[in-house]
């Protein structure tokens, strides 16, 4: 019997060493990354937290996705329950918040006028009331009087939805889009991930519906950070063509409270969508994580509480300086993506070659401009970008490029790549803006998404509609949401209003 007894508790011992085995917590591993398309993303509380990474790095992080977030500071100044549960934010409480922007420009956090660069994605349901529509449109403003432009700011507000991750599909154990409650991921008829990437890098290949299991890896989160609400370990999702030294993208998804691994397990990383879509798009995924934190500590403006539901930090738990770079949290994060993207060939597009100087336009019609720069030694072509989208379908072999497709009486900005024989981008160039010229009235055309693709006004993809010309997001393709569209060119499309 004692034997029998020995012999099954060694058995025991020897199954456990081996699931341990099996689920290894790694080091952080190191990728191939283009450093210039980071972005950040969350929800709830990590909704609020990205935002606080997109300001305290705005010149890194160039998009910044908040699903039921806040404004910037907002709790550093006030009670949080006056930052959430649909309260009214007053123009008085954003003034006070933009003060900290001004005077931390430049030192605790970076220059603010790196935020009008960004592109920034907003999504709230009208059923929202843990936080609701207003903090959200609080934080619009913020973002708005800060410079962010109407065409790199998608502000989406869906009825019949409350304090939720919204989806399109159906996952085991997600709640019902209507109702607030664990894991808070829906299924609302809606990709948010695919709205939210494809405002940030444009078209986006197919999703796969089934990423491989051992694309997740789980890394050791106590090496850049010994916070108590933060956990030991977190995940990242590597694409394949990733792990195999393709130079990709890297976003930050933030969950929020309640929605940590060891709350509701892989949920939040596997049912939300950001896998799907970062598979075949090579985009890497870091899902820090956060955990539970019962000691109460003294906040910036809500008194002293415990953190029994792992949030993220945007009440000062951990510091007064919670929202700038110096942020116990904040710093973590950036620490966590700075190692993932210091593989072999990261960089500002993975090359080692200088940014092209002299970039100028000229030449300009109502739908053309002419850019040209000077030559770069070394260089076996070049790549373009508008508002921060390649726009040359083939690399250019000169020193010019006539961009095409654009809207009559309106300002862009070019930058310019050098590409080097291996096929790695170097440095991006200083900006160059030009106006086009005015064209004639513009026609504008006011129905529902259906029945713009049945006019040859947009199309549809994946139960999505574009515009013709621009790409522009419109929404649903069907016969409820309507678009206001502007045709600007021949098969040219804006969304927009005519005078």
């Amino acid at each position: 019997m004692k034997f029998r007894l020995l012999r099954t508790l060694a058995a025991a011992a020897a199954m456990a060493l081996a699931t341990v085995a099996a689920h290894a917590v790694v080091a952080l591993p190191k990728y191939n990354v283009d450093t210039s398309k980071a972005t950040v993303s969350g929800l709830s509380s990590g909704g609020f937290m990205a935002n606080q990474l997109g300001y305290a790095y705005s010149s890194y992080f160039k998009g910044v996705g908040i699903f039921a977030g806040g404004p910037y500071m907002c709790a550093g100044h006030s009670n949080y329950t006056a930052c959430m549960y649909n309260a009214t934010i007053s123009s008085t409480q954003l003034s006070t918040m933009q003060a900290d922007i001004n005077n931390w420009s430049g030192s605790q956090i970076d220059a603010k006028a790196n935020v009008a660069a960004q592109k920034v994605y907003m999504f709230v349901g009208t059923s929202d009331s843990t936080v609701g529509p207003n903090p959200m449109l609080g934080a619009k403003t913020q973002y708005t009087n800060n410079g962010v432009t109407a065409a790199n700011l998608l502000y989406v507000s869906r009825a019949s939805t409350a304090h939720v991750f919204p989806t399109d599909f159906d996952s085991t154990g997600d709640n019902a889009c209507g109702t607030s409650a664990s894991p808070y991921i829906s299924n609302c008829g809606y990709d948010g991930v695919q709205a939210m990437f494809t405002h940030f890098y444009g078209g986006l290949n197919a999703r796969n519906n089934a990423p491989a299991a051992g694309n997740y890896i789980e890394f050791d989160q106590a090496a850049f950070t010994a916070n108590p609400g933060m956990s030991a370990t977190g995940w990242v999702y590597v694409p394949a063509s990733c792990a195999s030294g393709t130079q990709c993208k890297v976003h930050v998804a933030l969950h929020g409270c309640q929605q940590n691994y060891a709350t509701i397990g892989d949920k939040f990383i596997k049912n939300t969508g950001y896998t799907r879509w970062a598979d075949t798009n090579g985009i890497i995924v870091l899902f820090p994580q956060a955990k539970v934190d019962s000691t109460s500590r003294a906040t910036s403006a809500s008194g002293s509480l415990a953190n029994p539901n792992g949030c993220w930090d945007w009440i000062g738990w951990y510091g007064t300086n919670f929202a700038q770079k110096g942020g116990t949290q904040i710093a973590a994060i950036k620490a966590m993506v700075n190692q993932l993207s210091s593989g072999t060939g990261s960089g500002g597009g993975g090359g080692t070659l200088p940014a092209p100087a002299s970039v100028s336009t000229s030449g300009a019609t109502t739908s053309t401009m002419a850019i040209g720069w000077s030559a770069v030694t070394g260089a076996s072509g070049y790549n373009v970008y508008r508002n921060g989208n390649k726009v040359n379908a083939l690399q250019v072999g000169g020193t010019s490029f006539t961009d095409t497709g654009l809207a009559a009486s309106t300002t862009y900005s070019w930058t310019v790549r050098a590409v080097d024989s291996g096929g790695l981008e170097g440095a991006a160039s200083a900006a160059a803006s030009g106006t086009t010229l005015a064209g004639a009235t513009a026609t504008c055309y006011t129905s529902s998404n259906y029945a713009h693709t049945t006019a040859g006004r947009a199309y549809q993809s994946g139960g999505y509609t574009y515009a013709n010309g621009s790409n522009q997001y419109m929404g649903l393709w069907n016969t409820f949401a309507t678009t206001t569209l502007k045709q600007t060119g021949t098969n040219y499309y804006v969304i927009g209003t005519c005078p």
